[in-house]
Order: structure tokens, then sequence, then C-alpha cells
């Protein structure tokens, strides 16, 4: 389905970004259902997954080799466990076969849903087996989420109970909670951003995208204790290191109005590189003069890498419905 992102060929996580940010521009959605699935990868029935991939291959024995590998157990502390559902964590094949697995438990059903049911505005954006439904109506949305929860039962699949939400959210939820006396609206993270309704210099309504503070801190944590790991080799091995991490985190969060976290994210870098180079000895010169010098030539300058999303989605010629 055209709402279907994630371990397809050019469709990766900026295109679902894009496509959510663009649906809650261009739609009247005032509600959004931020699904979560309990251990997806986990709880795949075998027997379901293997009459879906029948629906499309008739190579007995491409199923057979299906069916062996999703059999073959894994390994702790050396030690076979066979396995009855979910496929193997860490397998190539397996974002495929929960794709295969979606598609016909979540992304036909749900089409079919919005067609039948819909009245108001829905959009829908499906990355691997994290789910974001827009609705313009609350009654809908409910009536959805308790529809899903029993399409889920009959494939062996929950929604975890806690991190599923509905949330007032779009345009117009601004306006609407403050009318009630309620506070602003919540926020809902998808594939390492928080989404935040926020208002442009005009007033106008603006989806701020910002890097999750949690996903932040985890990775600044690991950068800490990779210095620790790499304290005594040279400047120049830490620097080239340090170069790819803050490249790369640039490379996916660098999307409009998010600069001031990416100058934070170097800054933060820098000061624990600073660190541990000074831990080095107890006599360390190293001091932010010397450390502005290194962030000059190996810590990357921030820079919004990619266009506004509706560019891009205009340029692809997408239809957010």
């Amino acid at each position: 389905m055209g709402f279907s992102y994630g371990f397809r060929p050019g469709r990766g996580a900026h295109n679902a970004l894009d496509a959510i940010t663009v649906g809650l521009l261009k739609r009247k959605v005032d509600w959004v259902l931020d699904a979560d699935i309990c251990g997806f990868f986990d709880t795949i029935d075998h027997e379901w997954l293997i009459q879906f991939i029948e629906h499309r291959i008739g190579d007995r024995r491409l199923i057979r080799h299906i069916k062996k590998w999703l059999n073959a157990g894994v390994l702790e502390e050396g030690r076979q466990i066979q396995q009855q559902e979910g496929t193997p964590q860490g397998g190539s094949i397996s974002p495929l076969l929960a794709n295969i697995y979606l598609h016909y438990v979540f992304d036909l059903w749900a089409d079919q849903w919005r067609k039948r049911h819909a009245r108001g505005h829905v959009i829908m954006v499906r990355y691997a087996d994290d789910i974001i439904v827009g609705f313009q109506y609350k009654s809908e949305a409910l009536r959805f989420w308790n529809d899903l929860r029993d399409r889920f039962r009959k494939f062996n699949l929950e929604l975890h109970s806690e991190k599923t939400r509905l949330i007032q959210f779009g345009r117009f939820a601004a306006e609407r909670r403050a009318a009630k006396g309620e506070g602003k609206p919540e926020t809902f993270d998808f594939l390492g951003f928080t989404h935040i309704c926020a208002k442009s210099s005009k007033g106008q309504f603006m989806l701020l995208r910002l890097p999750m503070r949690k996903r932040m801190q985890a990775k600044l944590r690991e950068i800490k204790e990779q210095l620790k790991l790499r304290r005594y080799t040279s400047i120049t091995e830490m620097g080239q290191w340090l170069h790819s991490i803050v490249r790369g985190w640039y490379q996916y969060y660098a999307v409009p109005n998010t600069s001031r976290y990416l100058v934070k994210f170097r800054r933060r870098v820098a000061w624990l590189w600073l660190r541990a180079l000074r831990r080095r000895s107890q006599r360390s010169r190293m001091t932010w003069n010397r450390m502005y010098k290194l962030m000059a030539i190996w810590l990357p300058q921030a820079r919004i890498l990619p266009l506004y999303p509706q560019a891009r989605l205009k340029a692809a010629r997408y239809d957010p419905r």
C-alpha cells in the first residue's frame, strides 16, 4: 500500500516523516492514534505468515525453506531454543516477512475500513511496526481503535495498552483545546522525532519536529562510553570517528527547524571529547581554545540538509490520502 514505509526500496524513514507531515498540514486531521504493537517481531504467528506468503508464492521449495528458517530457533548460552512464533531478531529477512504479515493484517484491512466507515479525512502512515493514523472525527478514531484491537487479536497481535494513545493533534487542536480550558496539545513520537503543534512567526499552524530527547541522551551516553575505550588512541583517529558520528546524526536529524538542537548536539560531543582528552594525563593542557580548533577540523557544522516536506512530496506527486 502507498502508506507503507520501511524496508522498501525508495521508502525510507524521511519519506514516512514527510508523509505524516504533509497529511497533518493538508488534511482536516484533529486526532492522532499512535499505535504500538506489543513485541511484534516475537509474536508473529508462523501459520498465518506461511498462508500469507503462499497467497503470492507457489514454489513449494521456497515455502519449505522459509519454514525451516522460521523453526531454526536461536542459541542462548550454547543451547538451541525452538521458536513456535515470531521471527529471529536481527535476521536479514525478518523485516521483509514482517512487512508481508502487516500488509495482510493491517494495510489491506485499514484501507478497506477507511473506504467503508470513514466520513471525515483519514491519513495513515506505517513504518514497519510503527503506525500513525490521523482522523478528522474523534468518534471514528475510537471506532477504528476498537476495531483494530479486535483485528489484531485474530492474528496473535496485541496493542500495547499504555503506549497506544489517541491524542488531539493538528491544525485546530490548540484553539479547540483552549476553548475548553485545556492545556497545549500533547505530542507524539515517530521515527526518532517528537512531533509538536506550533505556530510560525506569522501565527500559522506549523508542525515542529524535534529530535527525541531520550534518543539524543542515549547517543551521547554511547559516545561517552566509546571515548573511554578510545581515550589513548590518537587525536586523528578519535576525530575521524567522531566526524562520522556527528555527520550521521546530521544526515538523519537535520530537518527544518532543528538547527538549535544540532548545534547543541555538536557542543555536547565536543565537551565529552574534551573530558576524555583531559583525563589522559593529570597534567593535561587541553583547553577550550585548543578544542575549538579540533572542532573546526573534525566536527562538521550543523546544516539543514533536506528540503521542506511539501516541496519533496510535491515533486514526487504524492497524495497523502
